[in-house]
Order: C-alpha cells, then sequence, then structure tokens
C-alpha cells in the first residue's frame, strides 16, 4: 500500500502524518475543507498547518459530506486514514447537529462508498477518542474496579469535583483505562467518536477491509492551532499567556489529562497501517502518564518566562472529566509502541514553536461566553 488518502488531512495530526508519510516512500493524498475554525480565513497565509503539505501532497479540497468530492479522493487510492471530524468536547454539547452530521454522517457516507462502490482501498485507519470512556476506569475500596457515572452538578457546585463509585458513592482511586474497558462517552463529542469507531470496526469486517481504530488521548505539539478555542489547553493558555491575560483553571486544578505528542501519534498511527497484526483491533494511544492541569499552567509560564498568572476559578463544564489515564500496554504488545517524548520534552518543544509564531486573539473569551449563556459553563 503506497497511496494514502487522508481525510482531515490539513489538520494537526493530518499535516504531521502526511509529512511523515511522505518521508517513508507513500503517495499522499488530503481531502480537507480548511475549516475557518481551524486555519482561519487565509489558510495559505494563516494556517501553518495547511503551509506546512502544500504542494507536497496531492490536495483535494472538499468536505466529508460531499458525495461526489469525496468519491474523487477516494479514486485510486490503497489506504484511507480517516481523521475529518469536529474536535471540541465543550463546543460539541450545544453544536450538536454539526458535530453529528460531520463525525456521524461523514463517516457513514465513507463507508457507504466502500460498500456500494468499486474501489482499490485496502485498509482504513479510524481516529478514535479517548472520550468514548467518559470518567473511565476506577477503583473502590469496596465495590472493585467500577465506571463512575458523570459527575453530579451538586457536588461540583459544592467544590467536590472527584468521580465517585456509582455504586456506594465513596470516593475512588484512578486506574488505567484499558481498551475493554466500559464505553459511556459523556459529551456529544465522544458519542460521536464512539459511533465513529464502531461504524468503521463493523463495516470493516462485513465488506472485508481491514479497519484500525485509535484511541487518541490529548495529543499536543508544534503547529497545534494557536487561534481555535475548542482545541487544547496547551494552545489555550498559550494564547492567553502571550497575550498578556491570566490562565483562568476550571475545578480545583487537580484535575488531570494524559498527553501524548504529535511525533508520537503520528509513529503509531503508521505502525497501526503497516502492522497486519493490527488488523481490526482498537487502540489506546497515549503515555500512560497522567499531568494535572496546575502543573500545565506552571511549566507553561515557566517556558515563557513568567509572563502572566494562573488562577483557579472553580468553574466548570458540563461535559468535561476529571482524569485520564490510558493503559497503553496492547499498543506497546502489538505495535511496539513506546512514547518517544517524556511531557517536560514535548512543552520545550511546543513552547519553542510557539514563541516563533505571530499571536493573536483566539476565541476563547466568546466561547467561555456562549458555554455560560447555555448552561453548560458553571
Amino acid at each position: 500500500m503506497k497511496k494514502i488518502l487522508i481525510t482531515g488531512g490539513a489538520g494537526f495530526i493530518g499535516s504531521n502524518l502526511s509529512l511523515k508519510l511522505l518521508s517513508r516512500g507513500y503517495q499522499v493524498r488530503v481531502f480537507d475543507n480548511l475549516s475557518s475554525q481551524i486555519h482561519g480565513t487565509s489558510p495559505d497565509v494563516t494556517s501553518p498547518l495547511f503551509i506546512s503539505i502544500k504542494d507536497k501532497v496531492e490536495f483535494f479540497k472538499g468536505d466529508i459530506l460531499n458525495k461526489k468530492k469525496l468519491e474523487e479522493a477516494l479514486s485510486g487510492q490503497d489506504a484511507v486514514i480517516h481523521l475529518a471530524a469536529e474536535t471540541g468536547t465543550g463546543q460539541s454539547m450545544y453544536e450538536i447537529k454539526r458535530y453529528c452530521d460531520v463525525n456521524v454522517g461523514g463517516t457513514a457516507l465513507l463507508l457507504d462508498i466502500l460498500t456500494n462502490q468499486k474501489h482499490t482501498i485496502q485498509k482504513i485507519i479510524v481516529a478514535s477518542s479517548r472520550a468514548i470512556y467518559g470518567e473511565g476506569k476506577y477503583e473502590c475500596n469496596e465495590h472493585g474496579v467500577v465506571y463512575p457515572d458523570e459527575r453530579k452538578d451538586i457536588d461540583m457546585r459544592n467544590g467536590d469535583f472527584e468521580c465517585k463509585c456509582p455504586v456506594c458513592n465513596q470516593e475512588v482511586i484512578l486506574l488505567p483505562t484499558c481498551e475493554e474497558s466500559k464505553i459511556h462517552p459523556s459529551s456529544i463529542y465522544g458519542i460521536s467518536k464512539q459511533n465513529q469507531e464502531q461504524m468503521t470496526l463493523t463495516i470493516g469486517k462485513a465488506i472485508g477491509i481491514p479497519a484500525v481504530a485509535f484511541r487518541y488521548q490529548n495529543v499536543y505539539g508544534p503547529g497545534q492551532s494557536l487561534s481555535n478555542a475548542y482545541t487544547g489547553i496547551l494552545s489555550i493558555f498559550s494564547t492567553l499567556i502571550l497575550n498578556g491575560q491570566d490562565i483562568n483553571i476550571f475545578e480545583d486544578g487537580r484535575e488531570s489529562r494524559d498527553f501524548i505528542y504529535i511525533d508520537d501519534v503520528v509513529d503509531a498511527t503508521i505502525s497501526g497501517l503497516e502492522t497486519e497484526k493490527a488488523n481490526n483491533l482498537t487502540f489506546n494511544i497515549g503515555t500512560g502518564v497522567s499531568v494535572d492541569v496546575n502543573s500545565v499552567a506552571g511549566l507553561l509560564l515557566k517556558n515563557y518566562s513568567g509572563q502572566g498568572k494562573s488562577r483557579i476559578t472553580g468553574n466548570y463544564r458540563i461535559g468535561d472529566i476529571r482524569h485520564n489515564l490510558a493503559d497503553i500496554s496492547l499498543a506497546k504488545k502489538m505495535l511496539k509502541f513506546k512514547p518517544f517524548f517524556s511531557f517536560n520534552e514535548g512543552i520545550e518543544n511546543f513552547t519553542s514553536w510557539v514563541k516563533m509564531q505571530t499571536i493573536t486573539s483566539s476565541d476563547y473569551e466568546r466561547s467561555f461566553k456562549e458555554m455560560q449563556l447555555k448552561g453548560l459553563l458553571k
């Protein structure tokens, strides 16, 4: 397989993946609508992601819901890496139709074409997300392994942000979440990623095309959009700091995430593409290490020479999870995957890149107010 189509290939993961595939001798075709939320109004000028791949890949501009253009993009390709999706937990809770149309509908259209028309696709890779686990896996001293429900509004309003045992309502201990863990997403984004994954694996088996799903954790690194208010906290915090604004930390700052550097994500994805043993399997792609938000903010402020300060607000978003910690043992075993970058190394690379960028204002304040008005931010 040498001809690879990447849907959403001008995005953060897609552009980095494209460049790595090119360096390995693959022919890469990118299909992307160049969304202004990610690329700005003039991608040729405002999008480092698109600029990095422009004139290096075969580029097809089009929407994942446009059947004719998607058919054209699929023509003659050996494999498809399906990354096209709307991303953003918070935004998904009030732009419900858009997230379902693009993530679920776009995947359905892709699979419908592969099922009902002639094509040359031999493998499908689909980007899933850790968001499908909801709060993930924990241990209760009395009831063993449990999967907490969404945290209660009344608890968080009183400053109690930790997850509780769904049986006895006692606090629980975080465990690494493995691929066999309970699937119970707590956001529309998570639900849509679950649907993308399940549809792809189900139809892949039915029509005899091997499929691999990757449940990416919190991906970060150089090139990540700094103007998209719905992207990861590293970009949001960086933009605020360099614009001379304080960081508003939600909850108590002890919430944590498993941050995975972009180069490690790219390597894992290519391994899944090239490894037959990975066919029809699902993998967590993370580091197996969680970092709390207070530590993230402190490290960013340090790397940006102490500009600005952080402030714990006690605010919380409906649909957010408390902690995220991936069990990556299956990827280590089947894909020989081992994260190369520690969080400190990755942050140093990321902040060094950010310092070289022209920092503009983001839509963070607008997104903040939108969620408040809809009762999703408290």
